[in-house]
């Protein structure tokens, strides 16, 4: 079977492969490269050659067709399972943060029942957790001294108690 020409010009795949440092990239560049000077090559005997499958060949191949050098760049990464946005998660802890620093103390089950209003639909606490982590929310602990009370008063009164 005749295979459609892959790519325009091969000097520009050729160059790319000189170029790139990237494995993955070098490894498609090499699968387009071979489907274009080997026609008499599978996509089962390519996939042998670059690693790929022979779906990913064929795959590789259609998406070149279409983009061009665009269909190289790796376009993956980011929150893909996310239930709120980044600001949507920051405004949500604000409001938490506010009665954080006013001396209440935020429970879990509080910003989890409001998160999941905001998401609309349930979900686990480590989900909640790992928010926080990633906002860099942390347990603001009340002082530990109360604020009327008067140092020089209990050093004095150390040393006049009995209690010695």
């Amino acid at each position: 079977m005749k295979r459609k020409k892959i790519a325009e010009n091969i000097n520009e795949i050729k160059g790319a492969m000189e170029k790139t440092e990237n494995k993955k990239e070098y490894r498609k560049l090499q699968c387009i490269y071979l489907g274009d000077t080997q026609p008499e090559l599978s996509a089962a005997e390519i996939g042998e050659i670059t690693q790929y499958s022979e779906s990913s060949v064929k795959r590789i191949h259609s998406e070149f067709r279409k983009t061009g050098m665009k269909s190289l760049e790796e376009n993956r990464g980011g929150r893909h399972r996310e239930n709120l946005t980044l600001e949507q998660e920051e405004e949500l802890l604000s409001r938490f943060e506010e009665t954080s620093t006013a001396g209440q103390v935020s429970e879990i089950s509080h910003i989890k029942a409001a998160y999941e209003i905001m998401a609309g639909k349930k979900v686990h606490k480590t989900v909640i957790y790992r928010m926080l982590h990633r906002h860099e929310f942390r347990k603001i602990v009340p002082y530990q001294r109360h604020k009327k009370g008067d140092p020089e008063k209990q050093e004095e009164f150390k040393k006049t108690s009995k209690a010695q």
